[in-house]
């Protein structure tokens, strides 16, 4: 079992049942799993196949996961995308590749981030927290030598509950990093 994964059942489990007054295990807001989200921009990568290559290559590294190649599902003539067309890659992450990777998050990646303050305390309304970042290279795994092009992810982070307030709580107790309320 993974360190985190352990934490939140001896720890954040009881707590959470306690702050909210729940009675039941298993009504107790829970991470069920994390969706790791590349974009790609046509524009700006003229031979997308490369890029997606190259993507591909990096996501693995940095999730333990192969991506899934996502493409559009109507022609957009404004932006130049056919039906078809690869737009992004993604990665579902469940289980103990879920854990490691939240783990590898909260302890590693975003404490190191340069004139980090902590990440806002904001979900949507039922729970979930999106993250953003501008470069794959805050990732430790990556070599910055070996890429061919800086690009951004986003990292979602989906929850059992709907209570925006208890996702919060669950987060905070887990050791993400928020920002100091001022």
């Amino acid at each position: 079992m993974n360190r985190l994964q352990e934490k939140y059942q001896k720890e954040v489990i009881p707590t959470l049942e306690k702050e909210f007054g729940k009675t039941n295990i298993m009504a107790v807001t829970k991470p069920v799993k994390i969706v790791v989200n590349v974009g790609i921009n046509k524009k700006e990568n003229a031979d997308a196949s490369k890029f997606i290559e190259s993507m591909t290559q990096q996501l693995m590294t940095i999730t333990g996961q192969k991506p899934k190649v996502t493409a559009a599902r109507k022609s957009i003539a404004g932006f130049k995308i056919r039906q078809g067309d690869a737009v992004g890659l993604c990665v579902t992450l469940r289980g103990n590749l879920m854990w490691e990777f939240f783990d590898k998050l909260t302890s590693i990646v975003l404490p190191r981030m340069k004139d980090f303050q902590g990440v806002k305390r904001a979900t949507d309304k039922t729970g979930n927290y999106n993250l953003g970042f501008t470069e794959q290279i805050v990732f430790p795994e990556i070599e910055y030598d070996k890429i061919n092009k800086i690009s951004g992810l986003q990292v979602t982070i989906v929850n059992s509950g709907s209570d925006p307030k208890e996702a919060l709580r669950m987060l905070e107790l887990l050791g993400m990093p928020f920002e100091k309320a001022e």
